[in-house]
């Protein structure tokens, strides 16, 4: 037994199971390798308060460049520094690290999953980086920042509007981009950090492990028509009489849609034939001014609406009620000071509702 955990001890298992000692291939497939209690006493990667204290951000430099070029020479002169250097730098790495970051081929080098993985955060810490850097660039400047904010259609045209205003009085040179459209392709966008706030619904089917998200409130959908529509007058209606007029939708796989295709399904009605589909609310409000078109929207995109004299809620029950919207941000991305005041302003013009 003293003689398995000395081996044990004198190997480390990488990606690829050769030993950074020797470079042997060990499968590590005897029962005492792969009982728990085993793989933890051979474990060699360190704390992570080590890791804060000891890794340094031009290792990280260094495995981006091996990355993009695949070569220890290059890489070595992307960041400026001799070959030998880059070498050390490395294994100084490697060593710290516990893994085997690079496998070394005969022409080059190539990422290992553990490597993969250091890179993976080494984007985002690079990437944070630079976004403090234009935040003390503004704050110098006297500006509070920039937010970049995805919200859905329904809320564009009233909290949203509603928190912008609020904030320019506040904050004018608060720099904000917005982006309108389905709570499905927003979450992807924060996901991939096109976006740093959405103010929506999680999407089924999302991946949501690295999401927060901050409930805000829900909404009661409402099948909706022109002033003008034929049926505009009626007392009560119902799905089947509804099913062969031009609804205007919005796209799958949208939260919303998701409601309004299960609506029908309770109702024991095929889905129309003729739809119009869009993301956008003033292009489907001005459909169903215009034309004996149908459509579904919250109650509260009518109740805001200016020309909300020119349409008519028809009267059909609508069961199905949509998840709660509210504030999505990423779990483990720090909040700017830009972020901060804009979901504050969210939070607060939500609450004079």
């Amino acid at each position: 037994m003293s003689r398995n955990r000395q081996q044990a001890g004198s190997f480390l298992a990488t990606a690829t199971g050769r030993s950074l000692m020797t470079g042997e291939r060990r499968d590590f497939l005897s029962p005492l390798a792969n009982s728990p209690a085993t793989s933890r006493a051979m474990s060699r990667i360190p704390d992570a308060s080590i890791i804060h204290s000891r890794l340094r951000l031009r290792q990280l430099r260094l495995m981006l460049a091996l990355q993009e070029f695949g070569s220890l020479r290059r890489a070595a002169e992307e960041i400026g520094m001799t070959q030998p250097a880059a070498t050390k730098m490395l294994h100084e790495a490697e060593s710290l690290l516990g893994v085997e970051l690079f496998e070394r081929l005969p022409r080059g080098m190539r990422a290992t999953a553990f490597g993969e993985t250091a890179i993976y955060y080494a984007k985002m810490i690079f990437a944070e980086l630079s976004g403090m850097r234009e935040e003390f660039a503004a704050l110098e400047s006297g500006n509070l920042g920039r937010v970049t904010i995805g919200a859905i259609p329904a809320l564009a045209s009233g909290l949203l509007t509603r928190t912008i205003a609020t904030l320019k009085k506040s904050h004018p040179r608060l720099s904000m981009s917005i982006q309108v459209d389905t709570s499905d392709v927003l979450v992807q966008a924060l996901q991939q950090d096109q976006l740093d706030v959405v103010l929506g619904r999680i999407p089924d089917g999302a991946r949501t492990d690295d999401l927060l998200f901050d409930s805000l409130g829900e909404e009661t959908l409402c099948v909706v028509s022109g002033a003008q529509h034929p049926m505009a007058g009626a007392s009560k209606l119902t799905w089947h009489e509804l099913q062969d007029m031009t609804w205007v939708l919005q796209q799958h796989p949208s939260p919303m849609r998701t409601i309004i295709n299960q609506a029908f399904h309770n109702a024991r009605v095929d889905i129309p034939s003729s739809i119009v589909e869009t993301t956008s609310i003033m292009t489907l409000l001005s459909l169903l001014q215009q034309t004996d078109m149908i459509g579904v929207t919250p109650v509260s995109v009518v109740n805001d609406y200016p020309g909300k004299h020119l349409l008519k809620v028809l009267p059909i029950t609508f069961e199905p009620r949509l998840p709660p919207y509210g504030l999505i941000t990423r779990r483990h991305r720090i909040q700017s000071s830009a972020m901060q005041a804009f979901i504050n302003a969210v939070k607060g013009e939500h609450s004079n509702l």
